[in-house]
């Protein structure tokens, strides 16, 4: 049985969630403030948090932060539930490392089918993901090539993680965008492109002819093990500079 942690700090939204949540065979446990909410976490081990961003006493997004930061916690998805629906506050929102951003007032019905997506996406437990010398560890969100250790972004790293757990299955550009940055964003489909283009400049020894994150024409993207260069990142790199 699934585990999700409820942090809301309004009683009759956290009683209605709670509420569908279980009536859906969920278990839930929770809070209605801030304190205290990581060491909450440390113990239920939750399979999925929902937290709110304006706390009475703690900052949601600040609580993000320290999730991304911790081993036991890093893998969880988080989906913020908040009525700070401005466009900069979802960007920000999904770059500190959230999975879904969900504006109140919200439909019960689509924050569980939200919720069921995170959970269908969770396909690998593997902790550290490999490919050629290419290393992503999800415990501590890191990823090295040749040993070195690069600096990513939550969403390069969150793009990465996604790409490499699921070798050779081509994703479209709008697929990835719900996997990474949910289906309640404010990027478009170039967003894609543009993450790809950094993501390639920091892992492939020739960005202008990547051997891992393969483009494949018409469609989207793919990750491969193989060393393989491919002739269409010439093209997506043109499309990108226009």
């Amino acid at each position: 049985m699934r585990k999700i942690a409820l942090i809301e700090d309004d009683a009759d939204l956290f009683t209605l969630v709670k509420y569908n949540l279980e009536k859906e065979g969920f278990t839930v446990v929770g809070a209605n403030t801030g304190r205290g909410v990581m060491d909450l976490f440390r113990r239920e081990k939750p399979d999925l948090i929902l937290l709110d961003i304006m706390l009475p006493d703690s900052d949601g997004l600040e609580i993000c932060k320290s999730i991304r930061q911790n081993p036991e916690l890093v893998h969880v998805p988080v989906i913020f539930l908040t009525a700070r629906a401005s466009e900069t506050d979802r960007i920000v929102g999904l770059e500190l490392g959230a999975n879904d951003y969900i504006v109140k007032p919200f439909f019960v019905r689509e924050l569980i089918a939200r919720i069921k997506i995170q959970f269908r996406s969770q396909v690998s437990t593997t902790r550290v993901l490999k490919a050629a010398t290419l290393e992503l560890d999800r415990s501590s969100c890191e990823v090295r090539l040749d040993g070195a250790l690069l600096t990513l972004t939550a969403t390069e790293f969150r793009l990465l993680e996604f790409l490499m757990n699921r070798p050779g299955v081509v994703f479209s550009r709008e697929q990835l965008l719900d996997a990474v940055w949910g289906h309640d964003r404010a990027v478009t489909d170039r967003t894609v492109d543009v993450y790809i283009l950094r993501l390639r400049q920091k892992i492939e020894a020739d960005p202008a002819n990547p051997m891992l994150i393969r483009s494949v024409r018409g469609f989207g993207y793919s990750f491969s093990n193989s060393v393989q260069p491919q002739e269409e990142a010439v093209e997506t790199r043109t499309a990108i500079a226009k």
